[in-house]
């Protein structure tokens, strides 16, 4: 410490001495902590690091005033004007009187180091700052949004997504990430659909715990890692009519087996924060929920921070459990959230709360303890600017493995939806180039909303738009390019040149979905069409009779059934960042062969929705004869793409499924194979996809559940034999009694190309 601040460099464990030499503070705190040093070294052995932190945070904690430590329990924001960021003069003394220890939307070097100079420069004890910021997908290099990488399927691609992200951020100044969002959705009018995984439980673990992995590594003191969040806890994503925000309803065992398990793989993996979510479960706001302390701590053993959403604490009051906003602050400490996200709330009520008895300063030691430990393990102690290097900032922002990386997880997040011969032949891939293209639609040369929604600091300034990624795989082609509508209203006056342009053209690419804030927070949507007048844009290019190809570009399942009936070739893009252009154009062209499946249902119309594939079966399954049956008047029950689907330019089969033995014992493995053959003239990749099915159990289950999945490689004409391993273990389920078990009984096994395309086979678990 100098002047009693922690200095870059400073570590209890380096002895009394050191302190001594460093420190110029008064006499008894230099005697506590001379003591502490003491009395702790001479009653054990060799330190451990987990030893040396609780010894650092705990002399640290008996520092402190109430209102520094309920200043370490304080988030604020920072604000970005056209000019560069900008931070309230009134948080800055608040920094500086060591009222707020956080700051979140503060980034680049130079800024940062501005903030964290006067946190650790001139307030009292020197504590550093934490510096967190919604990288998402991405920070300056934008990668495709988390929905839309989760149909490569390849959990391995989105941790190397976050590593790299978490390696951009910190040399931009930041150390906390606020993601991965482990929300499981089954409901694509929730616009915040776009952040997650899909509507898998499997799906959602294994990406969860790849991006929690791939931003923190191993070691959070590194300066290459970020800390990461897991949000928003919890079952955020099934809220009531799918409006962001709303409440949810669902019962404990569909919570159990269907929502918590994403959140509980972030847990195992060790993230080190969690976000409470906005809604209400169970009767209470996630903000003041048991769930926190029953589920996220005593029973998954999470001993991070826990930091609320934006505001949520003042939110109780309007959800109806808090009578004030000291209330809700009360309720929200009692609940275990150690971080109070802008509201204020902790910093204005607290203090008075605890002289007056109606809170323990046990619970804000606690609290302080966990958010202390956090930026002990980042390092920050050792030195609070490790950050904060402007020359690392220089090399490491737009790197060309960033750039290299984005044009990879572009393409491998893609799906082909439609492949239909226009004219006896195929339209893609383009392998031959076109003399002309005609370009048409809002998306095609737009280099913000192909970013997606929550780009946060993307920058614009390197997107590779759809049209000059064309213009970058197809040189020799004259290619001609105009929106012909926008995303809003009904404004057709670009009609007659798109179809001019149509007309005049080899082939039409038609380039249509949502901007970038259609989709995303605060952004659902009743009706989940095309928005606008692209639909007619798409019905007036058609009538040229011209071939087209249509790219769709979204942040969430749209119901595009006229599309899909009309036009020949439709691929899906998602949102898919900085390289969007180019990887749209690869894929287009051939050079890469779609391999992306859907991990979410896409429904005919919103009167399907919710939209899953492991659904159950009612007492009166669907039957095509019979009225009295569950089943649509107006629409098929099946859903216009099912879950894992997703077209190859080549044509791939399944055969030959085997089991080793149709009899298991709770001890042994069943081994399920199955031929997987390339028929077709292209190199390609498969995600070969395995389920199962509980015929009969003590509560209902699913008619089908992914158990497991693998990508693999096929030579065009070459076959492999692929093999899955099933245990006990993949078949438990939540009993009538809520124990996590298996039954013995008899099951069906299935294996194909998607959900609704499966061999099956079946087998016994025997007692």
């Amino acid at each position: 410490m100098k002047n009693g601040r922690i200095t870059p460099g400073s570590n209890l464990a380096k002895g009394p001495f050191h302190f001594l030499k460093i420190m110029r503070a008064s006499s008894y705190v230099i005697l506590i902590l001379l003591l502490t040093w003491i009395g702790q070294a001479g009653c054990s052995g060799p330190q451990t690091g987990t030893e040396k932190r609780e010894r650092f945070v705990d002399s640290l904690l008996g520092e402190m005033t109430l209102e520094e430590k309920i200043g370490q329990m304080t988030l604020y924001t920072s604000g970005w004007t056209i000019t560069g960021p900008a931070l309230d003069s009134n948080y800055r003394q608040y920094i500086i009187d060591g009222r707020c220890g956080n700051i979140f939307n503060a980034h680049t070097v130079g800024y940062n180091m501005e903030l964290q100079k006067l946190a650790v420069e001139e307030s009292r004890l020197g504590i550093p700052l934490l510096f967190g910021y919604d990288v998402i997908h991405g920070h300056r290099t934008i990668f495709p949004i988390p929905l839309g990488e989760a149909s490569s399927w390849e959990p391995a691609l989105a941790e190397r997504s976050a590593a790299l992200s978490a390696r951009e951020a910190a040399a931009s100044g930041l150390n906390w990430t606020f993601s991965p969002v482990a929300d499981l959705s089954r409901d694509p009018r929730w616009g915040r659909i776009a952040e997650g995984s899909g509507e898998d439980p499997l799906i959602g673990a294994r990406f969860t715990e790849a991006r929690v992995t791939g931003y923190q590594g191993s070691d959070l003191s590194d300066r290459n890692t970020l800390a990461a969040c897991l949000k928003h806890f919890a079952v955020y994503g099934a809220p009531e009519a799918g409006r962001d925000y709303n409440t949810v309803d669902l019962s404990k065992r569909t919570i159990r087996e269907v929502y918590m398990p994403p959140y509980q793989s972030a847990v195992e993996a060790g993230v080190a924060t969690a976000m409470a979510s906005f809604n209400e479960i169970n009767g209470q706001p996630a903000t003041s929920s048991r769930y926190i302390e029953d589920i996220l701590r005593q029973e998954w053993g999470f001993e991070g921070v826990l930091v609320t959403d934006y505001g949520a604490i003042a939110e109780l009051v309007p959800h109806g459990v808090a009578a004030d906003s000291a209330h809700a602050g009360e309720l929200a400490l009692k609940a275990g959230v150690d971080m109070d996200m802008q509201s204020g709330i902790y910093m204005k009520n607290t203090t008075r709360m605890i002289r007056e008895g109606i809170l323990e300063e046990a619970i804000i030691d606690e609290a302080v303890r966990r958010v202390l430990r956090l930026k002990y393990d980042l390092g920050l102690f050792e030195d609070p600017y490790r950050y904060l290097d402007a020359e690392r900032e220089k090399e490491v922002v737009h790197a060309q493995e960033l750039l290299d990386h984005a044009l990879e997880a572009g393409r491998r997040s893609i799906v082909l939806l439609k492949n239909e011969p226009f004219n006896g032949k195929k339209l893609l891939p383009v392998l031959k180039q076109p003399g002309s293209i005609a370009l048409i639609g809002p998306m095609a040369d737009n280099e913000v909303d192909i970013m997606g929604s929550w780009h946060a600091a993307g920058d614009p300034g390197i997107v590779v738009t759809l049209a000059e990624g064309l213009k970058n795989r197809f040189p020799g082609s004259e290619i001609k390019t105009t929106e012909g509508c926008g995303f809003y209203g009904k404004d057709r006056s670009g009609f007659s040149e798109a179809v001019r342009l149509a007309n005049i053209s080899d082939l039409v690419i038609l380039a249509i979905g949502e901007n970038y804030v259609q989709s995303g927070e605060a952004a659902s949507r009743s009706d989940i069409g095309l928005p606008g007048v692209q639909q007619q844009l798409a019905d007036a290019i058609l009538k040229t009779g011209k071939p087209v190809v249509t790219v769709i570009f979204a942040g969430r399942p749209l119901t595009i059934n006229r599309i899909d009936e009309n036009l020949p070739a439709v691929l899906w893009a998602w949102q898919p960042g900085t390289r969007g252009g180019d990887a749209v154009a690869d894929v287009l062209s051939g050079a890469y062969n779609p391999s992306g499946k859907l991990t979410v249902t896409f429904p005919r119309n919103v009167g399907q929705i919710p939209i899953y594939y492991s659904t159950k079966n009612s007492g009166r399954p669907f039957d095509a004869d019979n009225k009295y049956t569950s089943k649509y008047l107006d629409v098929p029950n099946e859903p216009l793409y099912p879950f894992g689907y997703g077209l190859s330019y080549s044509e791939i089969r399944y055969s030959n499924l085997e089991l080793n033995t149709h009899e298991i014992s709770f001890t042994d493995t069943l081994q399920v194979s199955v031929t997987v053959s390339n028929e077709g003239p292209y190199a390609a990749e498969e995600i070969v996809q395995l389920y199962t099915r509980d015929l009969i159990g003590s509560v209902t289950r699913p008619v089908k559940e992914l158990k497991d999945f693998t990508k693999i490689k096929l030579a065009a004409g070459e076959k492999q034999v692929v093999t899955f391993f099933l245990t006990a273990d993949d078949l438990r389920f939540y009993d009538i009694d809520m124990n996590f078990i298996a039954e013995p009984g008899d099951f069906l096994v299935m294996t194909g190309p998607h959900s609704a395309d499966l061999l099956s086979a079946e087998f016994k678990l025997e007692k």
